[in-house]
């Protein structure tokens, strides 16, 4: 079976890429937020990283 990478459509605030994440490598996804603040603190290239993701990445299919 294999895994791929989608946003979440359940779990999401802004557009669904730490969801996505979080359910991809199946933690929590506040982790996951807490670390794209702490991504986006530190140098700044965080928030350009999550707008790619949002654009890239494409949404879960629905069941």
């Amino acid at each position: 079976m294999t895994r791929k990478l989608y946003k979440s459509r359940n779990d999401r605030m802004i557009g669904g890429v730490c969801g996505g994440i979080a359910e991809y490598f199946d933690i929590d996804s506040t982790l996951v937020r807490l670390g794209l603040v702490v991504f986006c603190a530190v140098g700044g290239s965080g928030f350009i990283a999550y707008l790619l993701a949002m654009i890239i990445i494409p949404f879960s299919p629905q069941f």
